[in-house]
């Protein structure tokens, strides 16, 4: 069991990301939720409701791996299944952070792969690509049924292991990394570089 220092120093951690997503306009409302894996079977998560750019400590809840809170009456984001695939099937990602931007909406809208090369920032992603190398980013039709969706998204990652992130269709982004930070240089680079794609689409 993680002890409460440590929570609160990941909720920290998240709570300033939230804090500069918003700055950006990458978590608006509602949207959004993020995570930090505490050990083998248990999450530090987003509770569900709270707007992402005003988190506190109390805005966070634990929860298994199979999204059971720990504490009886909280409830975990709706897409807390989608955290814990990536932790079953990441076993280096101990952070997940989710956001929703103008750039990842429309253009997941729009294709069922964005493909990023030439790009200096592909050297964040895991493995750290060459900027010369073609990078895919999937995206996955979007469905209510969060379990269905989980496992969609497992079955294309057990085919395409090296998969870096992923996209949903008119919903947002997922992206992790060893530790908060490193998934939030990851979501940093991989918005910017779909910023660019978007823009030289309309040149």
């Amino acid at each position: 069991m993680t002890d409460a220092t440590a929570i609160a120093t990941f909720a920290q951690q998240m709570i300033a990301a939230g804090a500069m997503f918003h700055a950006r306009g990458w978590v608006p409302a509602t949207g959004g939720n993020f995570s930090v894996r505490l050990g083998h079977e248990q999450v530090l998560i987003t509770a569900s409701g709270n707007h992402k750019g005003e988190l506190r400590e109390e805005h966070f809840l634990v929860a298994t791996l199979d999204g059971r809170p720990l504490e009886a009456g909280r409830k975990a984001s709706y897409e807390t299944l989608l955290h814990m695939q990536i932790y079953r099937r990441v076993p280096e990602a101990k952070a997940v952070l989710h956001v929703h931007t103008s750039a990842n909406t429309l253009l997941s809208r729009k294709f069922e792969q964005i493909t990023l090369s030439n790009y200096e920032l592909l050297k964040v992603l895991p493995g750290a690509p060459d900027p010369q190398a073609q990078v895919h980013i999937p995206v996955f039709a979007n469905d209510q049924d969060i379990a269905r969706l989980s496992g969609e998204v497992d079955a294309h990652m057990v085919k395409v292991p090296t998969t870096p992130a992923y996209l949903i269709a008119g919903h947002g982004l997922y992206a992790w990394g060893k530790d908060v930070a490193e998934a939030r240089h990851r979501v940093e680079a991989i918005e910017f570089m779909l910023e660019c794609h978007l823009r030289e689409l309309s040149l």
